[in-house]
């Protein structure tokens, strides 16, 4: 989706037709994204929190995850939607912090980035968080077991690893093609950190299809776990 100089208003009818259709299609663990809407007051938070309501009353069983903005480090924007009944919280890192200036937008930052998926574990709501990173930008080891270690301390439920590959001419260059060997690697040492999952391979993305299935069971038995005590 290309950034629009003059984006049209938010359809208030947004939230109850998302939810009616989900509703409709039978699924059981849905991912929810948007586009960046910087230029309204709250970023979007209150419409992803309404779609968010809106789908836990029409199928209260359903298991939601959102993929946001970093809602430029506003934590308050942050918790309106961690704390609308979501079950997982997911932000992508993308990159790593030494190289994330010539990665991502000059106003996303690694730090900022961070205290957002910080910010979602310190409610003690429950929520699961969640974070992709993507390997090929020409990061080295230190710099992969750097941003592993700042999630770790950041509580992080869930990390994917995948292979960059550039969209356009306008991006970034590919600096490697990582083997699936390497990725592997990463995989072991991940969960050797005690991530609760974690998925990397060459083809995986921050939406996969293995990962849900996991999180699905994951929460499904955490929330059981819950009832019964």
């Amino acid at each position: 989706v290309k950034t629009s100089k003059a984006p049209p208003p938010l359809d208030p009818e947004e939230p109850n037709k998302v939810a009616t259709a989900i509703a409709k299609w039978g699924l059981d663990y849905v991912v929810l994204t948007s586009v960046d809407r910087d230029d309204l007051p709250d970023q979007g938070a209150n419409h992803f929190r309404e779609v968010i309501e809106q789908l836990k009353i029409k199928k209260p069983d359903l298991l939601v995850e959102a993929l946001t903005p970093d809602f430029q480090g506003n934590l308050d924007l942050v918790e309106i939607v961690a704390t609308s009944g979501l079950d997982v919280f997911a932000h992508n890192m993308e990159t790593v912090e030494r190289l994330t200036h010539l990665v991502r937008d000059h106003r996303a930052k690694y730090r900022q980035s961070l205290a957002v998926l910080t910010h979602v574990k310190t409610l003690g709501i429950g929520c699961l968080t969640k974070t992709s990173v993507m390997l090929g930008f020409g990061e080295t080891d230190e710099d992969v077991r750097q941003i592993l270690a700042d999630l770790r301390t950041a509580d992080v439920d869930v990390v994917t690893f995948g292979q960059y590959l550039q969209p356009t001419k306008k991006h970034v260059p590919v600096q490697e093609y990582v083997t699936p060997e390497k990725f592997a690697e990463w995989q072991t040492y991940a969960e050797s950190l005690g991530f609760a999952y974690v998925a990397s391979g060459p083809l995986v993305r921050s939406s996969y299809k293995a990962g849900e299935f996991f999180l699905k069971n994951y929460l499904r038995d955490k929330n059981q776990a819950a009832s019964a005590s």
